[in-house]
């Protein structure tokens, strides 16, 4: 009788356990069932945001044609801004990968900044040209189509009934699988409208995205010749100060600024180097190894910098800001010219604080602007431009400057370096020739250096 209802009460036990890893798998199911609920519903609101949003672009685009005036103009072109913005977010926000959505989010990215860049034109009171108005014509024709094929993909994504995170995962198990059948889901629909993307302008403004860029040219390396792999190599090797019979060759890049590339293991690290095909210019050297302490002053490593420039034929360097990484002192160099600050010809010289050796150096920057400038007479006065300057802010030191532009163009600036009742840092740049306030930095200092955002 004693063992029968040990027996039982044995069974109780793993019946009720049983139960109990029933009732938690359950309740597992459902979290997980809530949770692609929830998922789905994610996309399926910023897939809805997505096409609300570019109709949205689509009608500030249009208004935009009608604008006659700089400050209505301004008004729309920061609609548009707007409205790209929550574009670009939804659809960063859907689950598929970036080249699935290419030519839409480069479309909505580029409109949003020539929009922003139109904005700050007008804002200062000018009038846009027949050009601008042909651009933001043929902008608002592919917006147009853009909102139209989103508002025909929603229909049919909403009539097959199909969920936008199960699209997702089809056409990630086709990919492993080779069905092309499957892969035809997303095909069909995403990516044919991907296809049939309207054609747009080239877009030339002073922004990131403008055209003009792509086809920029070193000004350094104009009218010079080219060297050979074993010229670069000597130049690689002097400029280091390492024996060129350790460096190899790691191939070349070309693009915009063509180079060949070496390498070489040595002082604890890899040290790479790249050398411009046309005229020999070292645009980049860096070395791997860690650098375990600081045994050098920043005051003395500035100065081994400074020796490294002149060494290196860069004259007239001057060095603004500076910050400890890791043990190493990474220095930023402009080049000046008649007393002017040329920002757009940076370079920066970074220094081992343990044993003061160069372990990193990239002048791109440079190579890309540095030409034989002629410096204009400003227009505007200091005396004048200061008065640009915010009341709230005691100005500490004046200089003359050249600043880069978004779109890799330059404007010649009264810079002021100022200070708040807090104590914090600014610097404004206040147009030489309008007048008008051009950029306000903020000086972000550490003990370990400076930074500018």
């Amino acid at each position: 009788m004693r063992r029968k209802k040990k027996i039982v009460l044995i069974t109780s036990y793993i019946l009720a356990a049983f139960a109990a890893m029933g009732g938690l798998a359950l309740s597992n199911y459902a979290q997980a069932a809530d949770y692609k609920l929830q998922l789905e519903n994610t996309y399926r609101h910023a897939f809805a945001e997505l096409v609300s949003s570019v109709s949205e672009l689509d009608t500030a685009l249009q208004k935009s044609l009608y604008a006659t005036s700089p400050e209505l103009l301004s008004a729309v072109c920061t609609e548009v801004y707007g409205k790209a913005l929550s574009a670009q977010y939804a659809l960063s926000e859907l689950p598929f990968n970036a080249y699935e959505f290419e030519n839409t989010s480069g479309f909505i990215t580029k409109t949003g900044d020539y929009a922003f860049a139109l904005s700050k034109k007008a804002g200062s009171g000018e009038a846009a040209g027949e050009e601008t108005y042909q651009n933001l014509a043929k902008l608002s024709e592919a917006a147009s189509v853009l909102a139209a094929n989103l508002n025909e993909l929603m229909a049919e994504i909403d009539k097959s009934g199909i969920s936008l995170g199960r699209m997702r995962e089809l056409s990630l198990e086709a990919a492993e699988a080779g069905d092309a059948a499957t892969k035809d889901i997303l095909t069909d629909s995403f990516t044919s409208m991907e296809g049939e993307f309207p054609e747009t302008p080239s877009l030339i403004y002073d922004g990131p995205f403008s055209s003009h860029i792509s086809g920029l040219k070193p000004k350094l390396l104009e009218g010079k010749n080219e060297v050979t792999q074993e010229e670069a190599l000597d130049i690689a090797a002097d400029f280091m100060g390492i024996s060129k019979s350790i460096l190899k060759s790691d191939g070349e890049r070309g693009g915009n600024l063509p180079v060949y590339i070496f390498y070489a293991n040595t002082d604890g690290g890899t040290v790479s180097i790249e050398v411009t095909k046309q005229g020999g210019y070292v645009t980049s050297a860096f070395n791997s190894r860690l650098v375990q302490n600081a045994l050098i002053e920043p005051k003395d490593a500035l100065k081994i910098a400074d020796r490294f420039l002149e060494k290196n034929g860069y004259k007239s360097m001057k060095h603004s800001y500076q910050l400890n990484e890791n043990n190493i002192l990474v220095i930023n160099y402009a080049y000046t010219k008649d007393g002017v600050i040329c920002y757009p010809d940076l370079v920066k010289v970074s220094v081992a604080l343990d044993n003061g050796k160069i372990v990193g150096f990239e002048s791109q920057s440079y190579v890309m602007n540095h030409t034989d400038r002629t410096i204009p007479q400003p227009a505007v006065d200091e005396a004048t431009a200061r008065q640009k300057v915010s009341s709230h802010l005691k100005v500490l030191s004046h200089n003359m400057a050249i600043i880069p532009t978004d779109g890799k163009n330059e404007v010649f600036c009264h810079e002021f370096k100022c200070e708040n009742d807090n104590g914090s840092h600014y610097i404004v740049y206040v147009n030489a020739e309008t007048g008008r306030e051009e950029r306000i930095l903020i000086l972000i200092e550490s003990d370990n250096g400076t930074l500018t955002i």
